[in-house]
């Protein structure tokens, strides 16, 4: 395994860069990204040869042309954010005229492990470095010939500006991972993107702060109110835009009132080949419509994240139920309600308790970039200091400067 304490000394040198000279690597790596698209897609095709085409996975490891075109197009949006350092956050005077200044800085080493998704690492290693940390990226045995193409491709930009390739670490075997969960003192944030089982183990075993993203189970609410042409379009893209994204569409709940318009609803969804999982009352409505495609839930449907084309279906007599339902079953991530009321609305916005909740919209739209924010590490589901996407201003941390002219403490 690499020596992980060299990431410590690198992260001091880009801390003590400039915001231009950070947006300029950046700039560089998108035109190295697009001068050398053939060669990240070749090692790429050595990966998807190894994962079966129906695997969801595989949509996340395949790169493309396009998808390298857009990274690039990413790359170049992080260069021209405001740089999320150096910022007055909070600015005080004390009666003992002491002047306190709460101000934006690096964390220092951040930590990422991620499975099989290698655009990962032009994410992390993009945010990182306009942050002004350093990055250490393990990704999954599935990506390890995209990454590793990924990362030299990095390290040829970082050395073209003088700086080391241990600016950007990549990590990749399993003994790496315990290794990296035990470098307190190094690493002084780690944040695992993928599966519940990924994250629970790092949550499990890391030595330093973790901040968990990642794992969705994603559902939808059609209100009595809702509007049907709005719902249809929200449903089918927050199902189908997608399916391998945490923010895809895993549960979709509908008041009884709306019963009679099921059919409708869900046509687009067997028109794009999604096999539902219904609960009895929406079996009988829709079972004869595509026999192949309608099944009976049972409790494994519900709370899944399925990250293809399945979705599971629950009908609700109320939206205290529905608002029962996603408590129980949501991972806190993102959840729409579709609905002309706004007292309904106000009410889902208010007591639903995840990252992201949306009125009359797709959670196909919880995204850094989306957002405005450039890209993203991940959408965090947790509560304590970054919630939501994590894209410039929740890698930073703060320190507290305080200026004095000799007072002292009675």
């Amino acid at each position: 395994m690499k020596d992980l304490s060299t990431s410590k000394s690198a992260s001091k040198l880009i801390a003590k860069l400039t915001d231009e000279q950070r947006s300029a690597i950046l700039r560089d790596l998108a035109d190295a990204t697009e001068a050398q698209t053939s060669r990240l897609l070749a090692a790429n095709v050595l990966d998807l040869k190894k994962m079966d085409k129906g695997d969801p996975r595989y949509d996340r490891l395949q790169l493309t042309e396009a998808r390298l075109h857009d990274i690039a197009k990413d790359l170049r949006n992080v260069s021209m954010l405001p740089s999320p350092l150096g910022r007055t956050l909070k600015h005080s005077v004390l009666p003992n005229g002491l002047e306190l200044s709460r101000v934006s800085v690096p964390f220092g080493v951040i930590g990422i492990i991620f499975e099989a998704r290698p655009n990962v690492c032009f994410d992390c290693f993009a945010l990182c470095l306009k942050a002004g940390s350093a990055c250490v990226l393990k990704g999954g045995s599935d990506a390890k010939e995209s990454c590793t193409a990924i990362v030299a491709l990095i390290h040829e930009v970082l050395q073209r500006h003088g700086l080391p390739a241990e600016c950007a670490i990549l990590l990749t075997s399993h003994e790496d991972t315990d290794r990296l969960l035990q470098a307190r003192g190094i690493v002084d944030l780690i944040i695992p993107r993928g599966s519940s089982r990924l994250i629970n183990y790092v949550r499990d075993n890391a030595k330093m702060p973790v901040i968990e993203t990642g794992a969705g189970v994603v559902h939808c609410y059609v209100d009595r109110a809702a509007d049907i042409e709005k719902a249809i379009a929200i449903v089918v893209n927050a199902k189908t835009r997608r399916v391998s994204v945490c923010n895809a569409l895993d549960c979709l709940i509908i008041h009884r009132d709306r019963l009679s318009d099921l059919p409708v609803l869900c046509q687009p969804l067997i028109d794009k080949n999604v096999l539902i999982e219904a609960d009895e009352e929406a079996y009988e409505v829709l079972h004869e419509i595509s026999p192949s495609q309608i099944k009976k839930a049972d409790e494994e449907s519900f709370g899944t994240e399925f990250l293809s084309l399945r979705m599971a279906l629950k009908v609700v007599d109320s939206l205290d139920e529905a608002l029962t339902h996603i408590e129980h079953y949501g991972s806190g991530h993102s959840e729409s309600i579709v609905t002309e009321d706004p007292e309904a609305a106000q009410r889902f916005l208010n007591e639903v308790d995840a990252a992201c909740v949306y009125w009359n919209a797709p959670t196909s739209f919880t995204d850094g970039a989306q957002f405005g924010l450039g890209a993203e590490i991940g959408i965090s589901t947790q509560k304590l200091h970054a919630r939501g996407p994590m894209a410039l201003e929740e890698i930073t941390t703060y320190k507290w400067i305080i200026k004095g002219e000799g007072q002292t403490r009675a």
